[in-house]
């Protein structure tokens, strides 16, 4: 099969001067605490998100990126933190100094037209290093801008919108209240709909701390066989799969384990043809880890407008061997069990664990981390031109590079069903695609770069 447009495109983009951007207004100078559940060290990242727009005849007359560079410094009225800097105190406790320094904002152009992309928008995407601007030190974060936007015009007269949030600020869904704020006021709004709220203190550590439940997620393990590939060799695919695909998956699971959500049977799938892949050692020890929303399992609710992290880790564990050799059916039934015991008291557990143990991140060696975004709404966000082609990730690896069998697949919406975004090393990935399709019995649509 021959890769689509998207794959093999190569175009030029002429990047302005990054400047800052403040809030439109003066705004609070004062010192906020972060919660125990956003300052974790696995969420010590910026996420990448790229919006794709058409162009629209009616906004004649209107430049993108002076709509959305107008409305970024009205929406860090309301988000005054976001123009801000992190902080770190005593054991590693971070804050933002909300200094109104600003975002960091680019205006570039493009010689290339949005049909050039091809008829389905998915990642990996071309030049995608030239349409998000890449964080200067994401490892550093300390001192430097929490949020990068980068407005890129298409010959055509769409234009390409580069997001990336330090996850420490938001989750998914605090990044999308941002966004829907902004295009909220780049369509003449003059102020969000929905107003901020802080209150970070809701999701602290307990006085004492006590870490009341056990939290595999956050076990310390030693690299094995899964994460010693090179990195030279390391591909990046996206597997399209659509409500039939899924249905087929469905039929694969034995009745005794009830209804099954979609996300449960896609990522037990994934998790099991990854590892197939990967080909660890059978006794070793792999885990699927993926971050649930606990909004609903808290007791009192989270006020509405709350942007921070309210999301916790899961783990579900097993050895390759077992992974490997049982029907799909035992996965789904691992990542059930796991899903089920998220409670209110195991959130408040997650925030004593990290005061305690000093802020830990998850383990990598064994991992497989699968993020679904696809009900998130990123394809909803309209700064006036209409609904994105495309909104989501841009990439498997969050953060700013992929490294070799990046843990993380991520699960994205596009045009008639579902985007498996994932990075693997090129022999891998060849058994990772006859493995899903197997899995599948159906016809997986794949491309990658």
């Amino acid at each position: 099969m021959a890769p689509p447009p998207s794959t093999t495109l190569a175009f030029n983009v002429r990047r302005r001067k990054p400047e800052l951007i403040a809030p439109a207004r003066p705004t609070p100078h004062e010192c906020k605490l972060l919660s125990d559940i956003d300052d974790q060290e696995s969420l010590r990242f910026y996420i990448p998100v790229i919006q794709f727009y058409r162009y629209n005849p009616s906004m004649i007359g209107k430049d993108p990126a002076a709509v959305i560079r107008g409305a970024l410094a009205q929406t860090l009225v309301y988000y005054y933190p976001f123009a801000g800097r992190l902080r770190e105190g005593p054991n590693r406790k971070l804050s933002v100094d909300c200094t109104g320094e600003g975002a960091l904002y680019i205006e570039a152009n493009a010689d290339v037209a949005l049909q050039d992309f091809g008829d389905i928008l998915q990642p990996p995407f071309p030049c995608i290093d030239k349409l998000l601007y890449d964080v200067p030190n994401p490892k550093r974060m300390l001192n430097d801008p929490l949020l990068f936007i980068q407005v890129t015009r298409l010959r055509c007269g769409g234009f390409i919108l580069g997001i990336s949030v330090n996850h420490v600020m938001s989750d998914v869904s605090g990044m999308m209240q941002l966004i829907l704020g902004m295009a909220e006021i780049g369509r003449g709004a003059v102020a969000p709909s929905i107003q901020p709220v802080w209150e970070r203190q809701l999701l602290n550590a307990r006085d004492p701390p006590r870490v009341s439940l056990l939290h595999r997620e956050y076990d310390q393990v030693e690299e094995g066989t899964i994460t010693s590939t090179p990195s030279e060799n390391t591909v990046h695919r996206s597997f399209s799969i659509g409500p039939n695909q899924v249905s087929t998956l469905r039929k694969l699971l034995p009745n005794t384990l009830g209804q099954c959500s979609r996300f449960e049977v896609l990522a037990a799938c994934l998790w099991r043809c990854r590892t197939i892949a990967l080909k660890p050692h059978p006794d070793e020890e792999v885990r699927l880890l993926c971050m649930v929303n606990v909004r609903s399992k808290l007791s009192p609710p989270l006020p509405s407008g709350y942007y921070g992290n309210a999301v916790v880790f899961l783990a579900a564990i097993t050895t390759a061997r077992k992974l490997s050799q049982n029907p799909l059916g035992y996965a789904v039934k691992l990542v059930k069990e796991a899903k089920e015991r998220v409670s209110g008291e195991y959130v408040k557990s997650v925030a004593d664990l990290m005061v305690m143990k000093g802020r830990p991140h998850y383990p990598m060696a064994g991992s497989c981390v699968v993020t679904d975004v696809t009900r998130a709404g990123f394809e909803e966000v309209d700064f006036g031109w209409g609904k994105a082609v495309y909104g989501g990730l841009a990439k498997a690896g969050l953060g700013a590079k992929l490294p070799a069998a990046s843990p993380c697949v991520n699960l994205v919406a596009i045009k008639g069903g579902i985007a498996i975004s994932i990075c693997l090393p090129a022999p891998a990935m060849d058994i990772f695609a006859k493995e899903l399709e197997f899995q599948s019995k159906s016809l997986f649509i794949s491309s990658g770069l």
